[in-house]
């Protein structure tokens, strides 16, 4: 089994930090409800080289706060790389609609017409004892900065994401959500 398999088997699912949640609840500590589902999707894509060794994945994020909901969806492209492995962001496919994209509603998209994103500097991910760790850091505009830092495991998903704007948090927490599996 190839790294980027093992890594994929980690991801892939469904996922919530209702057990984070309700000890902050508990604590009166204000956190986010959040709630991740992660989905292989090469099946979406059209025309993939025959060669083609990468895994592209949407991930549909989804959190409350303060009783506010929203969602964040995202496809994302996983390559093995030598140093382990490398998470590259595309742009929402044409005709599917970037509020609501998930797999369930992904209109198939033809290879050649994705586009990476401009804004997100890819993630490069190692493995150390079976615990995956990267992130990276993207200015998303000259005042703008996206900082991501994960750590994932058979046990939990660690994800730690700022944004800032002209050095202010704008959105994020001082730890990271600790995501669980759900399901299967």
């Amino acid at each position: 089994m190839s790294k980027l398999d093992d890594f994929m088997r980690l991801l892939c699912g469904e996922f919530d930090n209702r057990e984070q949640f309700e000890a902050k609840r508990a604590a009166g500590e204000a956190f986010p409800l959040a709630h991740h589902v992660n989905t292989a999707c090469n099946d979406k894509i059209l025309g993939l080289p025959d060669d083609f060794a990468g895994t592209f994945m949407v991930e549909e994020s989804y959190y409350e706060v303060d009783g506010r909901k929203s969602a964040s969806p995202h496809l994302f492209l996983f390559t093995e790389e030598r140093d382990g492995v490398l998470l590259t962001s595309y742009d929402t496919p044409e005709g599917n609609d970037k509020r609501a994209f998930s797999y369930a509603t992904m209109v198939p998209a033809e290879f050649s017409s994705l586009r990476e994103s401009g804004k997100f500097t890819p993630a490069l991910y190692r493995e150390h004892d079976g615990v995956w760790e990267g992130g990276s850091d993207s200015m998303f505009s000259p005042v703008m900065r996206f900082r991501l830092f994960e750590r994932f495991s058979a046990d939990v998903l660690e994800v730690s994401e700022s944004m800032e704007t002209s050095g202010k948090r704008a959105f994020g927490f001082d730890e990271p959500v600790l995501y669980k599996r759900i399901g299967k």
